[in-house]
């Protein structure tokens, strides 16, 4: 879960928490105050009915009038009795006149002088009804009484329309609090992502990439010392790469002269063992000029020469006319085949040294007799790539052959440096493409370079005189 999830999910859970403890008591409290206005208010208007009525008792006509009055504020059903309990006045009409009401608990109380009030289920209304029960003082005696009856559904529907209210002031409340939340753990996540995107783009060699400083004073001091950790890691690598370029370049010149004048020796040398021993030596003074070189190939990995757009068709029929000869010699077949005409924007000898180093290495794994293919094609994307008929790879080789100076089982023997297949996925690299090595089901090993496809074929320059003269010549 991401930060912004989980500082939402604390958010909402403290503001729901704060709501339903706020609501649940309003809630409550609201339901017992409208309760209690609706009940005082009918015992004030039944009071007030109940004062006025004293006085016309004996006038039927305005005793009506006043009690269909009351009727339509109060919104019920109201009676006035007499002090026997007989009904005088109903505004539910007079089909019920003098029908006698004293055995009604509310009536018989309010007869006694004790107004009472309360709520009753009506079986004909089937419906709750509150009912408010007064005496009309006559002479400091009972003369009557009044009752109002008021339906109770009206209260509750108003006391469920205010609590919906609140539920729904709650939920904009919620969603508010949630957007601050949002927009706040935003604010907190940023400078988290923009420290991770840095964090990826140096684990993928950019050593110039920096976090922003930016959000919270401890945000700040982490992005702070990213940015000065990684500094110190990039300057100490650039000093590391420089000293093995400057000590590779630097040590080709006395390589260079060492070997000349070993093949010197060797001319003069009269002696047959002597003469082997200076060839020996004079191959070995090559290896470590080629380790020399790949040492220096590795260390400017990161230094992207101007990219051209170059013909695979074209790197291919170099490759195999530099290496026709070293393959006959070894007793090897050398062939080229291919699709079309497939562009990559890239360099000559880049392409030129990714060649070298599959084709060498096949040449080497391979058993006299067997045929190594320069192939290439394209789909989603530009191959080239080396197929051998050799042991193919184990397991173990399979995870680390691109481990610089590992060998493999079947390199033992061999004359590599260990540090060619390093070096073509370190070109491969620098133009945005992959390696990838594996068995051919008829036996031996492919190893295929990817690289992403250049959209316009025009104007594309002659591969083999770039690669002729970026690369020496082999005879």
């Amino acid at each position: 879960m991401s930060l912004r999830a989980r500082l939402l999910a604390a958010f909402a859970y403290v503001l729901v928490l704060v709501i339903v403890a706020l609501m649940v008591p309003l809630a409550l409290n609201l339901s017992r105050r409208v309760d209690a206005e609706i009940k005082s208010e009918a015992q004030g208007q039944a009071q007030l009915l109940a004062a006025g009525a004293a006085g016309r008792l004996d006038d039927p006509d305005q005793l009506e009038e006043l009690v269909d009055d009351a009727a339509r504020r109060l919104g019920g059903r109201v009676i006035v009795v007499d002090a026997d309990g007989r009904l005088l006045v109903d505004s539910a009409g007079a089909g019920l006149r003098s029908t006698s009401y004293a055995g009604r608990p509310e009536i018989a109380r309010a007869l006694r002088g004790q107004p009472s009030q309360g709520t009753r289920h009506s079986d004909s209304l089937d419906e709750d009804l509150l009912f408010t029960a007064v005496p009309i003082v006559r002479a400091s005696r009972p003369a009557g009484a009044v009752r109002v009856t008021q339906g109770v559904d009206a209260v509750q529907d108003e006391v469920r329309t205010d609590v919906i209210a609140l539920v729904a002031i709650g939920v904009v409340a919620l969603l508010l609090g949630l957007g601050v939340a949002w927009l706040l753990a935003g604010s907190l996540a940023k400078p988290m992502r923009g420290l991770a995107r840095a964090a990826r783009r140096v684990a993928r060699g950019d050593l110039d990439a920096r976090a922003s400083v930016e959000g919270s004073s401890e945000q700040r001091d982490v992005a702070a010392a990213f940015n000065d950790m990684t500094g110190r890691l990039a300057r100490a690598l650039r000093a590391q790469q420089e000293f093995v370029a400057n000590a590779s370049h630097q040590l080709r010149t006395p390589l260079t002269g060492l070997r000349l004048r070993l093949e010197a020796a060797a001319l003069k040398a009269r002696d047959p063992d002597v003469e082997r021993d200076l060839h020996a030596a004079e191959r070995e003074t090559e290896r470590l000029a080629r380790l020399l070189a790949e040492l220096l190939t590795l260390a400017r990995e990161r230094e992207r020469p101007p990219a051209v757009p170059l013909a695979l068709g074209d790197v291919a029929e170099a490759a195999r006319e530099r290496w026709e000869g070293p393959a006959e010699r070894a007793g090897r077949r050398l062939r080229v085949r291919g699709e079309g005409r497939v562009v990559v924007a890239s360099s000559a000898e880049d392409l030129g040294v990714i060649l070298d180093n599959l084709v060498e290495n096949a040449i080497d794994y391979s058993p006299p007799g067997t045929t190594v293919t320069i192939e290439w094609g394209s789909g989603d994307h530009a191959r080239l790539a080396v197929l051998d008929e050799g042991p193919g790879l184990t397991a173990g080789d399979r995870e680390r052959v691109f481990e610089r100076f590992y060998r493999g089982e079947a390199g033992r023997g061999t004359t590599g440096t260990g540090l060619g297949l390093p070096v073509v996925q370190a070109l491969a690299h620098r133009w945005g493409g992959e390696v990838i090595l594996e068995n051919r089901p008829e036996g031996g090993a492919r190893a295929e370079v990817r690289l992403p496809l250049h959209a316009d074929p025009e104007g594309l320059p002659d591969a083999e005189p770039a690669l002729d003269e970026a690369l020496p010549k082999r005879v």
